[in-house]
């Protein structure tokens, strides 16, 4: 007892010190410096956060208050620090990892009925013999049809653990009695890769839509069957690529270098350099490559034509690029929403950094990218400002600019034709998906012999399936829509659509750069004497 004594003076303080610490904690009275805080920044808005839950006058839901609050932080960062809400957090994860777990079919809801457009290659659907145009009526013996159903709820029905089966009952247009098929869950890929395929007998084409953890696999896979085929030149089309990964990037840009390249380096806050060089794994180094740039080109895809151009391999055809050197790493924040922040910038072997400034905010960053567009330097190169305190030489003595972009070797112009206002619109509203799927459904047994590649190069959209969409956008339209001087762009767009409803998005490209001015000055330089 006698020790017991002894040590309540100290229980006594221990319980006097965690009262205060936890009243501090609990406290909506208390003063603004606190004795026990290890960060006052990090418990200011703590203590906001608590104020609003406890005293406000109103409910309020302070889960969307912190959501504005993390963009509000981001914000005054930089323009490429971003806030992935949880909600959202899986469909992106998905994205950038290249498959998610579900029964693998392209659809839309079509007269409140669940409509396959196509089963995606690769997944589930398409080996069960899931074809487009079935409409699924049931999953697992319950309706997944009517008004109540979103794309969501129907994506939420269909997906399921890999492995998991789910039973389809299925109405197939011509069939009098309903189908079912047993389909086991598994991996869809989401394709990175649109297309690749041999041009003519020595110039091969690879598409890539974005960096993605798949595509450089799927990038290895195309390129070793075009070198099969014969391909010692390459075209690498990066249009409209945002980017992703940079690891991806630099292993694709391993292909093409020779061993102890200098690929890009980083520099963080504390201005530590990491370098990242060629290895001797590249099987394309003695091939001629051709890379094809434009305005939407972005992160990753610029890394690739940075470390090409600086290293004076190959080509780059096309437009100024969007010019974003930034480099993000994907952070947790323990709800199941993430922050990607920006950690360091990237460099060209040159030393030339491609970000373009936001200084003046991120508004005017973003305001800036349109003004690019309206002083039109989209349709004239000399139209392109550049800042002479930064260039930079390469090895082989050709000019290159940081500041902005990558500035292609080889300016080409955008097709006004194939890019006028009138098509940019309709093809935003999306509505020659729903047209194009509409006529297929009509008529899907005049296309069940065709084959692709003699769909690609003998197939022509009529007058007449013209004069159909024209009204039937129309109809949908808040105000008329005039073709008549796009005529054959719109009929060059409608093949395209039903190429990738057919035979997927590989088809599709292949249409498109049938009638392509990029693709006819690659033809020019690669017939140069």
């Amino acid at each position: 007892m006698k020790i017991q004594k002894k040590l309540w003076p100290l229980i006594i303080g221990l319980a006097v010190s965690a009262g205060i610490f936890i009243g501090g904690r609990m406290s909506f009275t208390d003063t603004s410096d606190r004795l026990f805080t290890s960060n006052s920044k990090k418990d200011k808005l703590n203590r906001l956060i608590d104020y609003i839950d406890y005293e406000y006058v109103d409910e309020v839901n302070t889960d969307s208050i912190v959501d504005v609050t993390v963009n509000s932080i981001l914000d005054n960062l930089d323009p490429h620090s971003t806030y992935i809400p949880k909600e959202d957090l899986q469909r992106v994860t998905e994205n950038m990892k290249g498959d998610f777990v579900g029964i693998g079919v392209s659809f839309y809801t079509y007269n409140d009925t669940v409509t396959v457009i196509r089963p995606l290659e690769g997944g589930p659907s398409i080996k069960a013999g899931i074809r487009g145009g079935d409409r699924i009526l049931m999953a697992n013996g319950e309706p997944i049809y009517g008004k109540n159903w979103s794309n969501e709820a129907v994506v939420n029905r269909l997906k399921g653990e890999k492995g998991s089966r789910i039973k389809l009952t299925i109405y197939r247009p011509g069939e009098d009695d309903l189908m079912e098929f047993k389909i086991k869950r598994n991996d869809v890929p989401i394709k990175s890769v649109d297309a690749y395929y041999m041009l003519n007998d020595n110039l091969g084409y690879i598409k890539i839509n974005r960096f993605a953890e798949s595509t450089y696999n799927e990038f290895k896979d195309g390129l070793d069957e075009l070198i099969d085929k014969g391909a010692t030149e390459l075209v690498l089309d990066l249009r409209d690529n945002p980017g992703g990964f940079l690891g991806i990037a630099e292993r694709i840009a391993d292909e093409f270098l020779e061993d102890d390249r200098l690929i890009l380096f980083t520099k963080n806050k504390k201005g530590k350099i990491e370098k990242s060089f060629a290895s001797s794994k590249g099987d394309f180094e003695d091939g001629q490559v051709y890379v094809l740039i434009n305005e939407n080109s972005a992160s990753a895809s610029e890394i690739i034509a940075g470390a090409l151009q600086d290293n004076d391999k190959g080509t780059i055809v096309g437009r100024r690029s969007y010019g974003k050197g930034l480099v993000q790493r994907e952070m947790g924040l323990g709800d199941g929403s993430a922050v990607r922040l920006t950690i360091s910038r990237y460099y060209t072997p040159t030393g030339r950094s491609i970000q373009r400034s936001y200084s003046n905010g991120n508004q005017d960053y973003f305001d800036e990218y349109y003004r690019r567009i309206q002083n039109g330097e989209l349709s004239n190169s000399n139209k392109i400002e550049v800042d002479d305190s930064l260039k930079f030489t390469t090895p082989g003595g050709k000019i290159v600019y940081g500041g902005g972009g990558i500035i292609p070797d080889i300016f080409v112009p955008i097709d006004m034709k194939m890019k006028n206002e009138t098509i940019n619109r309709i093809r935003a509203m999306g509505i020659m998906n729903y047209f194009v799927f509409e006529e297929l459904d009509k008529n899907r047994e005049d296309f069940k012999d065709f084959q692709r590649d003699e769909f690609i190069s003998n197939f022509e959209v009529t007058d007449a399936v013209v004069k159909r969409f024209q009204d039937y956008v129309n109809e949908r339209a808040r105000y008329k829509m005039p073709f008549a001087a796009y005529k054959d762009e719109v009929k060059l767009y409608l093949k395209a659509t039903l190429a990738e409803q057919l035979f997927g998005s590989s088809a599709s490209v292949e249409v498109l750069n049938g009638n392509d001015n990029m693709m006819e000055m690659v033809f020019e330089l690669v017939n140069q004497p």
